[in-house]
């Protein structure tokens, strides 16, 4: 990997680890830098999952110094999601490229319906997720998507969390990354041990998003509800823009 490209990647995953605690869909960013930088689509779809993980686990040790200690309704649903990406890993070893970009437009719709859904939708005040039996189904299908793509994950997880679970954005950003550092680890597994993880670019983009993870669950604390949701909707608004090849 060239120096250039390296910086290129180590900055990237600083914005990204940042926009994926905040919002959601900062592997939008890292997935065309890694390709950039002479991986294969799959490769770098494997490759990007060690940042993710790094990052997640550095935004929860940041929650839990903030004082939002309660991973323990993460980790619940994040055994729910780890079954399902297992097996969204294998899939991802068969399907075509060209399905990804079919998948992510699905996602860009439940994207859209967590930013228009209003403020309403982010006022919840309940402690524990509504509908808990819908929540395990729930992410068990997100633990299926993020194994075959993560990139959008975190919006299903908001989804889930904040529309048909009734929790605020900001309590749902301190769960979401609970569950995406659990699943990510299975997922990862089966990635590796089908030579789909290049070690290299994965560390120097683990060492930004780890820095960026913290900077946006530092944020997600003091930012307040409005900030948050101004970053989702510049961040769905360029996954839209990707999407449709605007750039």
């Amino acid at each position: 990997m060239k120096p250039l490209q390296a910086i290129i990647l180590f900055l990237g995953g600083i914005a990204a680890g940042f926009i994926n605690v905040s919002a959601g869909g900062g592997s939008l960013l890292t997935l065309p830098i890694l390709i950039f930088a002479g991986l294969p689509v799959s490769v770098a779809n494997g490759t990007n999952r060690v940042g993710v993980v790094i990052q997640n686990i550095m935004a929860t040790i940041n929650f839990r110094r903030h004082g939002m200690r309660d991973v323990g309704q993460g980790v619940k649903l994040g055994v729910s999601a780890m079954l399902g990406a297992v097996i969204g890993s294998f899939i991802a070893l068969e399907i075509p490229d060209s399905l990804f970009q079919i998948i992510l437009a699905a996602v860009m719709v439940l994207g859209l319906l967590v930013v228009f859904r209003g403020q309403r939708g982010f006022d919840g005040t309940a402690d524990i997720p509504s509908h808990p039996w819908l929540q395990l189904f729930l992410f068990f299908l997100i633990g299926i998507y993020g194994g075959i793509i993560q990139a959008g994950a975190g919006y299903l997880v908001i989804f889930s969390l904040a529309i048909v679970g009734g929790l605020s954005l900001r309590k749902t950003n301190s769960l979401k990354v609970v569950v995406i550092s659990l699943y990510l680890i299975p997922s990862l597994a089966v990635y590796a041990a089908n030579g789909k993880v290049q070690w290299l670019p994965a560390v120097i983009l683990a060492a930004g998003t780890g820095i960026g993870g913290w900077l946006g669950s530092t944020f997600c604390v003091r930012g307040g509800e409005r900030w948050l949701r101004i970053i989702l909707a510049v961040a769905i608004l360029g996954m839209a823009g990707r999407l449709i090849g605007l750039y």
